[in-house]
């Protein structure tokens, strides 16, 4: 008996710990301004190193875009090194289109803004999320 009560102090108080990581994570606030038309939405991923490029990140989110303008936020982000991609998807498929000859047919962009030609380099996009909420812009 003892050792029941033992083990689900013990289970509480690890539930109780991984509820207080979950908010203490910080806030990160992306911005948008340069959308040429409301159609659709903007999708959203935060990704670490291991999930860019591969599919959906660590946190996905999507946003009504009004006057050419979104702003998202990624909420309880632990401190660490991510990046984030935004697609302006205007036929609202959850998907890049592109045209016949590989070239994306809507509007993207990735944290820090880079200028590159070809497929988007984690190394170019990566952000370190330390221990105060973060804003940032992405341009399209």
């Amino acid at each position: 008996m003892k050792t029941l009560s033992t083990l689900i102090i013990a289970l509480l108080v690890s539930i109780n710990f991984s509820f207080a990581q979950e908010t203490n994570g910080k806030t990160i606030t992306v911005t948008i301004n340069n959308i040429t038309n409301n159609n659709g939405h903007v999708l959203l991923s935060l990704h670490t190193e291991s999930t860019f490029m591969k599919g959906a990140g660590i946190q996905n989110a999507k946003s009504i875009i009004e006057d050419g303008k979104i702003t998202a936020n990624f909420e309880n982000v632990a401190p660490g090194t991510y990046a984030i991609m935004a697609l302006h998807d205007e036929n609202d498929n959850n998907a890049m289109d592109f045209e016949d000859n590989g070239m994306p047919k809507e509007s993207y962009g990735m944290s820090n803004n880079p200028m590159s030609y070809g497929p988007p380099q984690f190394a170019f996009a990566k952000f370190d999320m330390a221990q105060d909420n973060l804003e940032m812009q992405i341009k399209f």
